[in-house]
Formats: structure tokens, sequence, C-alpha cells
């Protein structure tokens, strides 16, 4: 049971639920082909590289599975972080905008940076967030 499903009041149902893209992972396959060539080359240098890039995936997983964006018929619910964790809960009353910021990149494959603005001018970010212009649309659609 996640983050969300633990924090949901009388009455509330959750209505959308979005994840951390799957191209934050492109690091740590980026760094497993660098490792894999060093190891072919020189077997000490390509295990060192080795035994960082299982640190950096491991690394990697723990944020991708702490990290929880959703959103119920009373409130925007966003954790992220497995030891320093950072929330954010937002009833649906005091959401101002979500801006969404997305690259060409993020375009192509689906992923961009949400920023809640709350009621008094709070503005917090979210990085690397899949579908978030559907997100989005689903908090509007609930604010309506």
């Amino acid at each position: 049971m996640g983050y969300i499903d633990q924090n949901l009041v009388g009455g509330e149902t959750v209505v959308h639920r979005t994840r951390l893209h799957w191209t934050i992972f492109l690091a740590p396959v980026f760094w497993l082909v660098i490792a894999l060539f060093a190891l072919a080359a020189n077997a000490q240098v390509g295990a060192i590289i080795l035994g960082g890039v299982a640190l950096l995936a491991l690394w990697t997983y723990v944020e991708f599975a702490s990290s929880e964006f959703g959103l119920t018929n009373k409130r925007v619910l966003i954790k992220v972080g497995f030891i320093r964790r950072r929330t954010l809960e937002m009833q649906l009353s005091k959401v101002e905008s979500i801006a969404v910021n997305q690259g060409i990149f993020g375009r192509i494959f689906g992923y961009g940076t949400i920023v809640v603005t709350g009621t008094g001018g709070t503005k917090e970010a979210f990085h690397r967030i899949a579908m978030p212009l559907e997100f989005r649309r689903r908090v509007q659609e609930q604010i309506a």
C-alpha cells in the first residue's frame, strides 16, 4: 500500500495516478554499456565501473519506486523520495494552476515537469513526470 492510499480521508477516492517516466533509467543503461566496453578492455577498470553502475541503478530504482503522483476527488497528493521524503498535499480548492514544462525530448517521449501553484503563490516543481499534460487535464477536470 503506497503513500497515497495510506493518506486518503473519508469519502476520498483516487481519480488519477502517474509515476516518474522510464527515461530516468537511461543514465544507468548508458553507463552499463560503457562498463561492458571497459570490462572487455580491462577487467579491473570494468569491474569498478560496473560496481558504480550497480549503485546508480539501485539509486534510480529507489527513486522510481518511492515516487507517487496522485489526484483524488479532493486533493493533489505527491510524494517523492525514500530517506529524504518530500510531500505535497493540496486541496483542489487551493490549487491556483498547474504548469507543464516540456523540452523537445519531453514532448517526443511524453514526460515533463509539473509546477503546482497554490493560492498564496507557493510553487512546487516535480521533474520527469510521465504524461504531465494528462495529469494537468485531470486536475482541471476535478476543479471544474
